[in-house]
């Protein structure tokens, strides 16, 4: 089937008046009967927060809008058929970051080499840099971009990495040395004659979301400000049509649809608010929502993620002042009821080869699924997940023993994937978690911890516990500045309990989180303060030991946090 054979067009109703069709609405009898020269249709295929999926991702990850959906085959196809609706080279691919990292085993093994081939072969022009793309520091993101050899294990599949076919850009990512960006801060594209501005655009709070030495030597600034500043020296060279790929992005409410903008909250309000109005379209990402939205007179989209759904742009642009027309988008799910691309398929089978037969291990089982939706505490969705669960349960049994832990807390972003019921293989478990990072075991006071658990109200984040953990939650406590974590009122005093037995102030506990919390991420600084660190094994194996041992893992109650 093909792509226009199934998808609606929906229209966003943009229409902007430039001054040259102002002075044709006065214009006289004769004048209004002379056409100016015809405007330049423009198409921008989107995508962003690919993380890796050149496989057809599964579970919750593989579905939207009621229909499964992703896989770089289905991906390719869909962006070349997308293509052939306009003449080609008026047709550019962009994305909004979060290409790599936190992948599945099939591109993670060889550091996301596959990744950077197969969206190169899909024809991606242009690319953010996202959060993740940091996950193994800058010099490696350089690789990404220009090639070369893995500096420890080489070329692991035995051919030569050629680097990206297309750009990154990263207008707000400056090296700390010398003040410079890490790379490109933006694009001129032309086409028939216009000039299209493209600016990547990190998330500014990148160095909280990710290790310490991703971020070595960077500096972030924000995002609106460095967006406007590069938008005014696109200006002084000629560029009226500006599109800001931006990683970072909103959330619409509950009912809305892949194409709507249903009380649309997030970052990217603020941001799009404070952008100059020079600036037409926003593609955005990072919070893995579907929206089509407009604010301040900008086009802002997103295409969730995982590669499931490409946001189809029309642009109009007036062929003289190359200022926009009109502008419409449309979300499209990517569905694997259309013909594989063969490039993509080879790509991928010959990855697998190389990868060998231990993605196919059976680590464990399951007696039912292990989902990271996390339920619903107070009308908020601040509460466990029974992935987020039973991780920290197995991070607790790697340690308990060993370094005497009594606890254990995992972070909800650590946690990429759902597990089915029955076997579980090595790469499944992998996809679920892929970071490597390690566990930590450290000594926290019992104000420490009450602290912690204040502060995920602070940051936004449910910290899941081991099932050692029980404490009761107040709807109605106050929430701790960010810059006094420990001054909420949201923990019931007195309701924390660690094995049964009520954690008071001044006793130490030994607790177990991964290196990324540690050392602070995801905003919970007060980690910092823990003392006689033991830096143990690969998260991942602790949880593969914890299915090994505990075969068939049932789905844990959702009772660790009560409601006062």
């Amino acid at each position: 089937m093909s792509v226009s054979g199934m998808r609606r067009r929906t229209a966003l109703g943009l229409a902007i008046l430039t001054a040259a069709a102002l002075s044709a609405v006065a214009a006289t009898p004769s004048q209004a009967h002379r056409p100016g020269p015809k405007p330049v249709d423009v198409k921008l295929l989107a995508l962003n927060d690919f993380h890796g999926n050149l496989e057809p991702p599964s579970g919750s990850s593989g579905t939207i809008a009621g229909q499964t959906a992703g896989g770089a085959e289905y991906l390719a196809t869909y962006l070349k058929q997308l293509r052939e609706e306009s003449k080609k080279k008026n047709t550019i691919t962009v994305a909004a970051g979060d290409l790599i990292g936190a992948s599945p085993l099939l591109s993670a093994a060889f550091h996301d080499e596959p990744t950077i081939e197969s969206l190169s072969l899909a024809g991606l022009d242009y690319a953010a840099v996202g959060n993740h793309e940091f996950d193994e520091g800058p010099a490696e993101l350089l690789r990404m971009q220009n090639g070369g050899c893995h500096p420890v294990d080489g070329c692991a599949d035995g051919t030569p990495f050629k680097g990206a076919g297309f750009q990154y850009l990263s207008a707000n990512a400056f090296k700390t040395s010398n003040g410079r960006p890490l790379l490109p801060p933006y694009a001129i594209h032309k086409v028939d004659g216009v000039k299209i501005g493209f600016i990547g655009m990190t998330l500014e709070g990148t160095p909280d979301i990710v290790s310490q030495e991703g971020v070595a030597g960077l500096e972030f600034t924000d995002e609106a400000v460095t967006a406007n500043r590069y938008a005014r020296e696109l200006r002084r060279k000629g560029v009226e049509t500006i599109v800001v790929l931006l990683h970072e992005g909103g959330n619409q409410a509950g009912a809305g649809g892949i194409n709507d903008c249903v009380d649309f909250t997030g970052p990217v309000v603020d941001i799009a608010e404070r952008m100059d109005p020079s600036i037409d379209v926003i593609v955005s990402g990072h919070t893995h929502q579907a929206y089509n939205c407009e604010v301040a007179g900008k086009l802002v989209t997103s295409a969730s993620s995982f590669g499931r759904l490409v946001t189809d742009i029309d642009l109009k642009i007036d062929r003289r002042t190359g200022d926009v027309l009109s502008m419409q988008a449309e979300n499209v799910v990517v569905t694997r009821d259309v013909t594989k691309d063969p490039k993509q398929t080879a790509l991928i089978a010959r990855y697998k080869e190389v990868l060998g037969p231990v993605a196919g291990v059976i680590v464990g089982s399951t007696a039912g699924p292990l989902t990271r939706a996390q339920e619903t505490l107070y009308g908020t969705t601040l509460g466990e997940s029974t992935m987020g669960n039973v991780i920290a349960d197995a991070q607790l049994d790697a340690t308990d023993t060993e370094q005497n832990a009594v606890a254990a807390f995992m972070n909800p972003g650590g946690v990429r994937a759902d597990l089915d019921a029955g076997d579980v293989t090595y790469e499944e478990a992998f996809t679920v978690q892929p970071f490597a990072n390690n566990l930590t075991t450290l000594d926290v006071t019992g104000a420490q911890l009450y602290c912690l658990l204040e502060q995920q109200f602070t940051v936004g984040r449910t910290l899941y516990p081991s099932d050692t953990v029980r404490y009761t939650v107040n709807p109605a406590g106050t929430t701790a500045p960010a810059g006094d974590p420990c001054a909420g009122s949201r923990v019931v005093p007195g309701s924390l309990t660690i094995g049964g037995t009520a954690v008071t102030a001044t006793a130490t506990y030994r607790i177990t989180v991964n290196s990324f919390l540690a050392g602070g991420g995801d905003g919970f600084s007060v980690l910092t303060q823990g003392t006689n660190r033991v830096t143990g094994m690969i998260d991942l194996d602790g949880l593969i030991g914890y299915l090994k041992g505990n075969s068939p893992v049932a789905a844990p109650a959702l009772d660790r946090i009560s409601v006062a």
